[in-house]
């Protein structure tokens, strides 16, 4: 016959155990979704030094790495030596999540504003560097 001390017994060790459970199922999930997000990185290792260009790309997500490195198309409007800045009209600036306007930007390497005059097509990189919008590559377009 079941007592209640004994009915008690049961429910709690039960309790205690699914409590066990739920805790061993909720570190197993966080570290499946762990190693799962190092597999990439991993692979892009291991790839990068067999000279597979595509590893970086794989691990940081599809078409990441080249809108880092992407060049964006413009036309220049302005150039200013005396303070280091350049008007360009341009399209979107993609790592800067920037639509196309014109706008005014300075120049990390002042050589750069020697390479160009007004109504040049070019393809540059801008970055954010210090709150300002910076020119750190710049080509004429042919």
């Amino acid at each position: 016959m079941l007592t209640a001390g004994a009915v008690c017994t049961f429910f709690f060790t039960q309790r205690t155990d699914m409590k066990k459970t739920y805790t061993h199922l909720a570190r197993a999930t966080l570290l499946a979704a762990l190693a799962y997000s190092l597999t990439g990185a991993q692979a892009a290792d291991h790839m990068a030094g067999h000279g597979m260009p595509q590893a970086t790309a794989m691990a940081s997500g599809a078409g990441a790495e080249s809108d880092a490195m992407a060049l964006t198309e413009g036309v220049i409007r302005k150039v200013d030596a005396s303070t280091k800045k350049i008007t360009i009209k341009h399209e979107e600036i993609k790592n800067l999540e920037m639509p196309g306007m014109t706008m005014v930007f300075q120049v990390k390497d002042e050589s750069l504003l020697n390479t160009v005059k007004a109504g040049d097509k070019v393809k540059f990189r801008a970055e954010r560097q210090a709150g300002a919008l910076v020119v750190v590559r710049l080509e004429v377009m042919p």
